[in-house]
């Protein structure tokens, strides 16, 4: 459905799914040329792909349609967080910084670990520094408001920020280009996280969006 705005990759993956495509001597299938971006290094390669999902992205950062229909797909939360970095500041706007607090749930242990918990970056959780600009993709982590569609996973673009909200518009689903209000609020890591002891984040519950981690 995602890619049936693009029938020649939409039939590709469907033979995929029916177990049609052709394999190699190897038993694997053989990704088309087309496909990919060749390898010479990090930097380049990745402004090489920069330019091909987001092409023009400083003349066209404030086209809302064109950057919510757009996405980058990784395998690891590390590398979602160093291919937003590096958008969001391709973007022309002014950019916002938030600051979160950190807090152990045993106050004994905030002073041991204040400074680790600021380095830790867990999937359900905010940024300890959250950087945004206007018009630029986020994706809701926490169920705010169902009714309205403010649930984990919802895309939204950024309008407007003030200190304890952030103004926004919904991109997709029932109620796109609805107008809606994000309020910064305490957010609890998982117990099913490998991090020595549990820490409250008190955050506005969002992620840049140009890049997603997939979901297995």
């Amino acid at each position: 459905m995602r890619a049936k705005i693009d029938p020649a990759f939409c039939h590709y993956l469907m033979r995929i799914g029916h177990g049609k495509e052709k394999i190699n001597s190897q038993g694997k299938i053989e990704i088309p040329r087309s496909f990919i971006i060749h390898f010479t290094d990090e930097k380049d390669s990745l402004n090489i792909l920069f330019k091909a999902v987001y092409p023009n992205l400083y003349t066209s950062a404030s086209n809302i349609p064109f950057i919510t229909s757009l996405t980058i797909l990784t395998t690891k939360n590390d590398f979602v967080v160093e291919i937003n970095d590096m958008l969001i500041m391709q973007s022309p706007s002014n950019i916002k910084v938030y600051i979160l607090v950190d807090e152990t749930l045993d106050p004994k242990d905030q002073s041991e670990y204040e400074d680790f918990m600021h380095t830790l970056n867990p999937p359900g959780l905010p940024p300890y520094k959250l950087c945004l600009k206007k018009h630029c993709p986020i994706i809701l982590l926490r169920n705010l408001n169902p009714s309205v569609d403010l649930c984990n996973e919802t895309r939204l673009t950024c309008d407007d920020f003030k200190s304890h909200i952030i103004s926004a518009i919904i991109s997709n689903g029932d109620f796109k280009d609805t107008h809606v209000f994000i309020p910064r609020i305490p957010l609890l890591t998982s117990q099913d996280e490998k991090i020595p002891f549990q820490f409250k984040r008190t955050q506005f519950p969002i992620r840049l969006c140009y890049a997603m981690k997939v979901k297995h």
